[in-house]
């Protein structure tokens, strides 16, 4: 178990928003606004050695700052944000580590096995990961797609987890409904995610303070990652410290 560090890019700045409220109308609900860019924390992250962080763009208008954190640190960051089989491979080669896709496999509601087959043979499936962002209804989970506005109707599940494991190296989880809202993490979908996840996933919604870590360690068997965003002084929170968390990966690593 370790802290995975993000970068989320909006309309080209570092921002912590409610995902949720990211649509096509209106501003999203936004808790911090860096003025630094994204190359200042991907450097960061490079100096304390925090590889396999998530740089998300958040919508058109991101691809410059994206660019400008992988010079900064090549090798150690993971992009997501309209990633496709055609222009998958030139993120590769801008120094992604690996790329982050849930829309273009999931599309009209439901999995495409024919695009999560093509997009895998385009990047490799070693450097795939699969964003399984998902939203609870009656006791199941299932994906939410297109800027978490659209849900779909791929069930989080066992079964299906491993169905998907063939074609990607990790998994991606944030839950949704408590994402940024430093309200607690959502705790039957840690649960579901230790007991049934077959490849490393990362689990990332709602986490306040060293408590909710706890929490995803206990409840995912110590088999989750975690990533930190609106309640981390880095983005301008007071509940957890970043020098903390990079203190806690050193001690993870022995």
């Amino acid at each position: 178990m370790k802290f995975r560090p993000c970068i989320d890019l909006h309309q080209g700045r570092v921002k912590q928003i409610v995902g949720a409220t990211l649509g096509d109308q209106g501003e999203p609900l936004t808790h911090f606004a860096s003025e630094e860019p994204a190359s200042h924390f991907a450097g960061q992250y490079r100096r304390d050695g925090l590889e396999g962080g998530h740089l998300i763009m958040l919508g058109p208008g991101n691809e410059a700052a994206a660019a400008g954190a992988l010079t900064a640190f090549p090798g150690g960051l993971q992009v997501g944000g309209g990633i496709t089989p055609e222009n998958g491979p030139g993120w590769l080669e801008k120094g992604a580590a690996a790329l982050i896709a849930t829309s273009y496999v999931f599309r009209e509601g439901r999995l495409h096995p024919e695009r999560l087959e093509a997009l895998s043979i385009a990047v490799g499936p070693e450097r795939l990961v699969l964003d399984l962002s998902c939203v609870p209804r009656q006791g199941r989970y299932f994906v939410a797609t297109d800027r978490w506005q659209r849900l779909s109707d791929f069930e989080v599940n066992p079964a299906n987890l491993e169905r998907l494991a063939a074609h990607c190296a990790e998994f991606l989880i944030h839950a949704v409904e408590v994402e940024g809202r430093q309200q607690g993490i959502d705790p039957e979908l840690a649960a579901l995610l230790g007991g049934a996840t077959p490849l490393p996933t990362t689990y990332a919604g709602g986490i306040r303070n060293w408590e909710d870590i706890a929490l995803v360690g206990r409840l995912g068997g110590d088999r989750l990652d975690f990533t930190v965003g609106s309640a981390l002084d880095l983005f301008g929170g007071r509940g957890l410290r970043y020098a903390e968390l990079v203190a806690f990966n050193q001690r993870q690593a022995g």
